[in-house]
């Protein structure tokens, strides 16, 4: 690896600074004088995420829809539960996984043109929050994986689904029978 002098080191960082100078307000917010996470008033909704279509079934969490690192940043992001400057989300990202400042704010300005993440200046720093919720992003993501598999074939997947936890929870397909069942009744109502 080839050194950078000093002058290649400032130009990077001025690079970097103008990526990150334009503050994105692309969601709105959902805070109600409580922590991250709390319920979102009606009628602010967020910008639907920006996510790939790609889901890596051998992936944890969120790492099966986002990149690794990206999950890290995100998780972070939630467990600090108010807006914070990229130095903050860092010192909690690298205690279970070592990376570069820089890599984080790149990670982090990545999720903010996802919608995942919203950026304001407080203070002279850029402070990251979620635009989502933990739970709710959660139930989105399984809401699309599950339309996309659906339009493969509804049958086959439901077959499937009801085998695969006969299988592995049996507790959790009595839980799916009761959904269902509620749900059939609510439809009978209307």
């Amino acid at each position: 690896m080839v050194p950078l002098s000093t002058d290649a080191a400032r130009e990077a960082l001025r690079g970097i600074k103008r990526e990150v100078s334009s503050p994105a307000n692309h969601c709105r917010s959902f805070r109600s004088g409580g922590r991250m996470g709390t319920k979102r008033p009606s009628g602010s909704e967020p910008k639907p995420p920006r996510l790939h279509d790609t889901v890596r079934l051998s992936a944890e969490g969120f790492a099966k829809v986002l990149g690794d690192l990206e999950a890290r940043v995100m998780q972070a992001v939630w467990e600090l539960g108010r807006p914070a400057p990229a130095r903050v989300v860092h010192e909690r990202v690298i205690r279970e996984h070592p990376v570069a400042l820089l890599t984080v704010v790149t990670v982090l300005n990545k999720l903010v043109a996802k919608d995942l993440l919203r950026r304001s200046k407080r203070d002279g720093l850029l402070h990251y929050e979620a635009c989502w919720a933990e739970e709710e992003l959660r139930a989105y993501v399984a809401r699309r994986v599950v339309d996309g598999i659906l339009s493969f074939g509804p049958s086959a997947f439901a077959a499937s689904f009801v085998e695969a936890l006969a299988e592995t929870d049996r507790e959790k397909l009595a839980e799916l029978e009761r959904l269902i069942h509620r749900h059939l009744h609510e439809e009978e109502e209307r």
